[in-house]
């Protein structure tokens, strides 16, 4: 478990803030610029002093001001992954990685290797990589120090959008197969809705909201702060198979329903987070045989409340997954939609980004 509990003044306004977050999955800072979350990165880093508080991860007390303990960076076994990638520019990428094992003895290094897709570029020098490619490295020096949390400080910054999407998918399977927890800032809504688990909503050193992403998501008084996410629903699933020639991935939820998403790079078997736009949910009284919806989900409707002027923000149950609609009022009451009520989920397949 992650304990931060600061109070330190940054620049024109005061850091305050009291967060617990699991010692597990992923755990994302966001907020607008200058909200707080590289301050509260580098004090958990033991790069900045906090005036007050205490930090603490499984246990391990980092900083507690009133005992005057204060841990330095390097015995707080924490990997840090900034902006800038910082690889020793003489070092070849083998040597920059190997550097960390002899720190701490490391992790497998070819799976690491593997894990990252640097294979091909452990010979070659730093300046001789992409922006991406320097990041990944990063990120595998980072691993190879054998951390016991790892923190990423904006790490898709500046990357065009073909190389800031080639290296969130590595981070996306990153997050996916180590056991390790992370802790990610971003001011940028698609990648933590691709990564994160837990948030921590932030504004001028201020916690707004702290919970799963699932659960703020769903909350209409969200909104204001939550600008840069478009409401939607986060379902899980399994990929059963790929479908090359329609381009599209098949999808098994918990409740054993099916959806049909566009081609994703994901083994078969392998577990995938799907995130479905509540504009893009339309609802039934029954399965649509003639109509262009392939994905059509039997749920149960759990809540209704009043949404902008003339519309319903409805709740639907997928077994113990929820997905949000809204409708207008004058279809709701046409359909008859109440709490309770059977219905099915129409999702426009092309909405789908797992």
């Amino acid at each position: 478990m992650l304990e931060l509990c600061l109070q330190h003044r940054q620049g024109d306004f005061d850091v305050d803030v009291d967060i617990t977050a699991p010692g597990q999955g992923v755990t994302a800072l966001f907020g607008h610029s200058g909200s707080g979350k590289t301050t509260l990165l580098r004090m958990l880093a033991g790069l900045d002093r906090p005036d007050s508080g205490r930090i603490a991860l499984n246990d391990r007390t980092f900083v507690d001001t009133d005992r005057r303990t204060f841990v330095p960076p390097h015995q707080r076994r924490l990997g840090v992954v900034f902006q800038e990638a910082r690889l020793f520019p003489h070092y070849r990428v083998r040597s920059n990685l190997t550097y960390a094992r002899r720190i701490t003895r490391g992790v497998a290094f070819d799976r690491v290797v593997e894990l990252l897709g640097i294979e091909a570029l452990l010979d070659r020098m730093p300046g001789a990589l992409s922006g991406g490619e320097a990041r990944r490295v990063a990120i595998g020096r980072a691993l190879l120090a054998e951390p016991d949390m790892l923190l990423m400080d904006e790490p898709l910054t500046g990357l065009d959008g073909a190389r800031k999407q080639e290296l969130l998918n590595y981070i996306v399977r990153l997050t996916r197969e180590i056991d390790l927890p992370i802790l990610f800032v971003s001011h940028d809504p698609e990648e933590l809705m691709a990564v994160a688990e837990q948030l921590v909503v932030l504004d001028r050193g201020r916690v707004i909201a702290s919970d799963s992403m699932e659960t703020l998501l769903l909350r209409g008084d969200m909104a204001p702060w939550l600008g840069g996410f478009e409401a939607s629903s986060l379902l899980h699933g399994q990929v059963r198979a790929h479908d090359h020639h329609y381009h599209a991935t098949r999808v098994t939820l918990a409740d054993g329903q099916r959806l049909t998403l566009p081609l994703l790079e994901c083994p078969e078997g392998g577990d995938v987070r799907v995130r479905v736009r509540r504009r893009d949910v339309a609802i039934a009284l029954s399965h649509q045989g003639d109509s262009s919806f392939r994905n059509q989900l039997e749920a149960v409707i759990v809540s209704m409340t009043p949404g902008a002027t003339g519309t319903l923000e409805v709740t639907l149950a997928l077994g113990d997954q929820q997905l949000q609609s809204r409708v207008t009022l004058e279809a709701g009451e046409a359909l008859g939609l109440r709490p309770g009520l059977a219905v099915v989920a129409l999702i426009r397949s092309v909405s789908l980004a797992g």
